[in-house]
C-alpha cells in the first residue's frame, strides 16, 4: 500500500455579489396587475410581520411604528395600478423585468 499525500484543494473565492431574475416576460394588463399586486403584497405582508415580531409579548409596548416604507409600496402598487389602467383594451403586451441584485456587504 502506498502512503501518497494530496495537496489540499484551494477553497473557491466565494462570490461576493448574486443576482435572481425574479420577473422578465410579456404579460397582459390582468396578468400584470396581478403580478404587481401579489410581490408588492409580499413585500408589504413582510414589513407588517417585521414590525410585529419586534415586540411580541411586550405587552408595555406602545405600538408605534414607522410605516413609511409600507405606505411607499402601498402608494406605488397604487401608480402602477392607474398606469396599466390608462391603457384601453386588454390586448396590449406590457414588458416586466424584475432582477434582485444580492451582494455582501463587509
Amino acid at each position: 500500500m502506498k502512503n501518497t499525500t494530496t495537496e489540499p484543494t484551494p477553497i473557491k473565492e466565494i462570490e461576493m455579489q448574486q443576482q435572481l431574475k425574479l420577473i422578465d416576460g410579456k404579460f397582459t394588463k390582468s396578468e400584470a396587475l396581478d403580478i404587481v399586486n401579489s410581490v408588492v403584497d409580499v413585500k408589504v405582508n413582510f414589513h407588517k410581520l417585521q414590525r410585529w415580531s419586534i415586540n411580541e409579548g411586550n405587552i408595555k409596548d406602545e405600538c408605534t411604528y414607522d410605516n413609511t416604507r409600507i405606505l411607499e409600496l402601498i402608494a406605488d402598487k397604487m401608480s402602477c395600478k392607474e398606469f396599466l389602467s390608462s391603457f384601453s383594451g386588454s390586448d396590449a403586451n406590457i414588458k416586466i423585468t424584475s432582477t434582485i441584485h444580492i451582494s455582501i456587504e463587509k
